[in-house]
């Protein structure tokens, strides 16, 4: 009998294993251990939104505290865990407590990579990955200020619409020859620089940080080629690590995060894992993947909470993303990774177009720019192992889901 359940992590993916584990029959006992003070709250808002100060913090948690009262919800918020022990079933936390469990779901989420030039340490250089990385950003965000983001990909650039928008002379550092270059195909690059430029951004690409110096604080970013930024306000966006180190510690399997199956199981058998921590197999794309993704985080979490149930569930979502900046919204479907063709739809000066990704004629991945019908269409093709006539694809006045 499963008498005790407990999820570590408090982010998307614990949240929807709570909900679920709930609502399909759970009637035992049920913890949430979280390292953050606050209730479970959602994070994309950060660089944007919240951010910008056109959201207040009352509207970020997924459910108010009323939901986790009537449903017998053990919420351990602003505690970690610290030690877990998989031949016991048992977890310690940073208060000192132990929890024994019968099940045990990790959602760990990820971790902002670190600089490690110098001056990294120095006060005044910010990540943004929680509430708790806001209010010194904001603080900094004045008109006229000058802000100098490091990292060309989704945080670096919502960050710096964000600051743009509210007044801020804005400068983007990207070590990559274009920005969202790991996710994203050449024009659709070139289409998110040109937005920016427009609004006053300036962005450097080829560029690589050697060191920050300053005072007291962080004043200026140094470049190889000699060049400096001065800066009243820096945010790093260079990417993210899974948190694993307490898996890793149990003697979890790990390799670029926590190693699940489809079944989201990692190698013990009453010990799972969900979201941005897992390297996890997907079965559409036939390759192990981690996907720093709130649909992913969500999805594979009912997953996890359905086979803790022991109701087996494959984990095999087509995934999907998105960005929003300044007045333009970028959505993903799909993985574009061993493409053999790539084609694009519509012109992009009209504002609105898509690139679609094949690999022996079947749709891999669409990038849909402002056109969010062809993000719909491209949900369900991709998920059918659509083969679509290229003719018609390339085709903008064909709609997506008649390009077969």
């Amino acid at each position: 009998m499963i008498s005790t359940i407990l999820i570590i992590g408090g982010g998307q993916a614990g949240a929807q294993a709570i909900d679920t584990l709930r609502r399909e029959g759970h009637k035992g006992r049920l913890i949430l251990v979280g390292d953050e003070p606050q209730l479970p709250y959602q994070r994309p808002p950060l660089s944007k939104k919240f951010l910008a100060g056109e959201l207040a913090v009352e509207r970020l948690p997924f459910r108010h505290q009323s939901f986790y009262d009537e449903h017998g919800i053990e919420l351990k918020l602003g505690v970690s865990a610290t030690r877990l022990d998989p031949a016991a079933r048992k977890v310690a936390l940073s208060n000192g407590e132990e929890i024994v469990y019968d099940r045990l779901l990790l959602c760990l989420g990820a971790t902002s990579r670190q600089l490690t030039c110098p001056g990294a340490d120095l006060p005044g250089v910010h990540y943004l990955r929680s509430i708790a990385d806001v209010p010194q950003i904001q603080a900094a965000i004045k008109p006229g200020a000058r802000a100098v983001i490091i990292g060309g990909g989704y945080i670096g650039l919502e960050t710096a619409a964000t600051a743009r928008k509210m007044g801020c002379a804005v400068t983007v550092l990207e070590m990559a020859d274009r920005v969202m270059n790991r996710v994203v195909a050449s024009n659709v690059s070139q289409y998110f620089e040109q937005e920016h430029r427009a609004q006053g951004v300036k962005i450097i690409c080829n560029t690589r940080v050697v060191r920050l110096e300053g005072g007291t604080r962080v004043e200026r970013v140094v470049c190889a080629d000699g060049s400096t930024h001065e800066a009243d306000l820096l945010v790093v966006g260079v990417g993210a690590v899974a948190n694993m180190q307490l898996a890793v510690d149990a003697g979890l399997e790990c390799e670029n995060g926590i190693m699940v199956d489809e079944y989201c199981r990692s190698s013990d058998p009453v010990i799972y894992a969900a979201g941005d921590c897992t390297y996890h197999p997907s079965l559409r794309f036939e390759m192990r993947v981690r996907l720093e993704s709130v649909d992913n985080a969500f999805e594979q979490a009912k997953t996890a909470a359905l086979n803790i149930l022991e109701r087996p569930t494959v984990h095999d979502r087509v995934p999907w993303f998105w960005s929003d900046q300044f007045d333009n919204k970028l959505l993903i479907v799909g993985l574009s990774q061993g493409h053999d063709q790539q084609v694009t739809r519509g012109d992009p000066a009209t504002r609105s177009f898509s690139v679609c990704y094949l690999k022996g004629g079947e749709l891999l991945a669409v990038e849909a720019i402002n056109h969010s019908k062809d993000y719909m269409a491209a949900r369900k093709l991709i998920a059918d192992r659509a083969r679509p006539n290229i003719d018609k694809l390339a085709d903008p006045q064909v709609a997506l889901k008649e390009a077969l």
